[in-house]
């Protein structure tokens, strides 16, 4: 089992092409700049602009920054990762509505038994204190 993970993830790791540290950290300043100027375009257009325009103008510059992180070299391996759990989630069996009832109705159950054990609990422990402090010496 641990064997085939390794296998796993050296495939990937040689699946994924690495881009250069220059052009990785140029996509990553690009990232950046388009982020800030969402941000920053937003506020700046606020009296030159209407509402809808100045979303839209996010958008895309949003848009665009999420493109140039995704092809960069984490954004690969961020792809490969969410590819393969979306994977893993289709294999997951489901329960059906009367397994799913049943067990509510055990937790509600196991609660209710908790509930009334830690208030009983509490009330004897009350009790006591306040018989020990009601005591004259």
């Amino acid at each position: 089992m641990a064997t085939e993970i390794v296998e796993k993830n050296k495939k990937t790791e040689e699946s994924v092409e690495a881009k250069s540290k220059g052009l990785n950290t140029l996509l990553w300043v690009l990232v950046v700049v388009l982020f800030a100027a969402a941000a920053i375009g937003n506020v700046y257009f606020q009296k030159d602009f209407s509402a809808p325009v100045r979303v839209i103008g996010m958008a895309v510059a949003l848009v665009l920054a999420f493109i140039f992180a995704a092809i960069t070299n984490e954004g690969s391996k961020a792809r490969s990762f969410f590819k393969e759990a979306r994977n893993e989630a289709r294999k997951v069996v489901w329960p059906t509505r009367q397994e799913t009832r049943q067990t509510t109705f055990i937790v509600m159950g196991v609660t209710v038994i908790a509930s009334l054990f830690f208030w009983a609990t509490d009330s004897i422990i009350v009790s006591i204190i306040n018989f020990l402090t009601d005591l004259r010496f």
